[in-house]
């Protein structure tokens, strides 16, 4: 199902379907956007839970905070930051049981501060997704040069100390979904 404000190029519903997510959780969405995700998340972590939307752009969280309340979810909070920052997401170490990294890391020549981050605050055990553009499937979305190959992108967070790769997710024809769990 395409929602608005995904380009049609993703599927948020059956991607956030296989997350594993449960009520109550802690839940982070790096370079959240308007979002799509976070909605779904919120949705799925309910009342007990909280998912913190972190973005570095003010209208994107603007546009989420009014979809959130239109939708009546109250466990959504929002965080404007840099995340090429350490620590500038505000959440605690260790404080999240998932963290979401859907279609941030190409629009970032350095990935390491944004993998640091996710890695900071992520609970041992606990699950990042990476969601990104596949290089080579045609003139949507970003220019190829700013994609990062499947298995480079999976070798530059596993030899990004603390995670270990527990697979992938279907992500639809034009992006890439990998699993890693924080040891």
């Amino acid at each position: 199902m395409n929602i608005p404000g995904s380009g049609g190029f993703i599927d948020p519903y059956s991607i956030a379907a296989t997350f594993g997510l449960s009520e109550g959780m802690h839940v982070a969405d790096f370079g959240s956007g308007a979002g799509y995700f976070t909605i779904l998340m919120a949705k799925q972590v309910g009342s007990s839970g909280v998912v913190t939307a972190v973005d570095i752009m003010n209208s994107a969280l603007d546009t989420l905070r009014a979809k959130a309340n239109s939708e009546g979810l109250g466990n959504i909070e929002t965080v404007r930051s840099n995340l090429e920052i350490f620590g500038s997401s505000g959440l605690a170490n260790d404080s999240q049981d998932f963290v979401l990294l859907a279609n941030i890391l190409f629009q970032n020549a350095n990935k390491k501060p944004i993998i640091d981050e996710a890695k900071r605050v992520l609970r041992p055990g606990c699950h990042v997704i990476v969601i990104d553009w596949r290089k080579g499937t045609g003139g949507f979305g970003p220019p190829d040069e700013l994609r990062t190959e499947q298995e480079e992108m999976k070798r530059l967070i596993e030899n990004n100390n603390g995670f270990q790769f527990s697979g992938t997710l279907d992500a639809g024809s034009f992006h890439y979904g990998l699993k890693f769990k924080k040891v």
